[in-house]
């Protein structure tokens, strides 16, 4: 069998709802599934209060992935097995949520300013059940309405950092994360390294008290997947791996079970269900 360890649903800024996650990852045969949206666990906490999770016949790993805070690079931080109750999660969690939704309404302000037809129920509206806006929903609402061909294309003309419609948001550190994370039960992932574009804070995240390292992943290459198997190992890091699935036709993976690990590899993340 094989594992994903790296999925995003509707409650982010995945296309699938949580059912609909779990039912294609049975289909994929999938024997772990882990659900990593960002900056909440709603998603997994909807499956638990609608008696989905546990789920027969796959071990579904509740996680969480968090955006760190950076001056110049795109740090993520993978977090599993955490309590998606525990109470200074949830502070922390709702401190974030807040920050995203007054940036998502900068944003729309600017994007008029630019002359764009959009508002925030257009982006609310493509967002449904997501508290965790992103610049991907604004991107989609840009797409549908006929500015661009694609979310990348929106990204790159508008959204991206240095970009005229880009606006930061709180993040909260990498340190911190990691210390919230594991507070909460977790263990503390840094997601694809490659996508860091440097090296060195990839080396100096690893030697933080970090607990893994996300591998296999879909951008890396078989000279970067050696590489960072190699880190790994020297660092007594876990190795992980997930396909960084979104549900969407115009990125890959398109279907869940294209891109997937050994089973080997996600079994120190799974936790025996009671």
């Amino acid at each position: 069998m094989s594992s994903d360890l790296h999925t995003h649903t509707t409650f982010s800024d995945g296309k699938l709802t949580p059912e609909e996650l779990v039912c294609a990852a049975k289909k994929a045969g999938l024997k772990y599934l882990a659900i990593t949206d960002h900056d909440t666990v709603d998603g997994i906490a909807h499956l638990y209060e609608n008696g989905y999770y546990p789920a027969k016949g796959i071990h579904i790993i509740p996680g969480i992935e968090f955006s760190a805070h950076h001056p110049t690079q795109e740090i993520h931080i993978l977090g599993y097995q955490v309590d998606i109750y525990n109470s200074e999660l949830a502070d922390r969690l709702n401190e974030v949520t807040e920050a995203r939704w007054t940036r998502f309404t900068e944003m729309v302000e600017k994007l008029q300013k630019l002359g764009y037809d959009i508002r925030e129920k257009d982006v609310l509206t493509v967002a449904g059940a997501s508290k965790s806006i992103s610049r991907s929903h604004i991107g989609r609402v840009l797409v549908s309405k006929g500015y661009f061909k694609t979310v990348r294309d929106a990204f790159a003309e508008l959204l991206q950092k240095g970009r005229p419609a880009y606006v930061p948001h709180y993040r909260l550190e990498v340190e911190d994360i990691i210390g919230l994370i594991k507070q909460a039960g977790g263990l503390a992932v840094l997601a694809h390294p490659k996508l860091v574009w440097d090296d060195t804070i990839v080396e100096r995240i690893c030697q933080s008290g970090i607990d893994g390292l996300e591998v296999f992943y879909p951008q890396h290459n078989p000279e970067d997947t050696a590489h960072y198997l190699a880190l790994a190992e020297k660092y007594h890091l876990l190795p992980s791996g997930g396909s960084d699935f979104h549900g969407f036709p115009t990125r890959y993976p398109t279907e869940l079970g294209v891109f997937t690990i050994e089973d080997r590899y996600a079994e120190p993340f799974d936790r025996p269900e009671e």
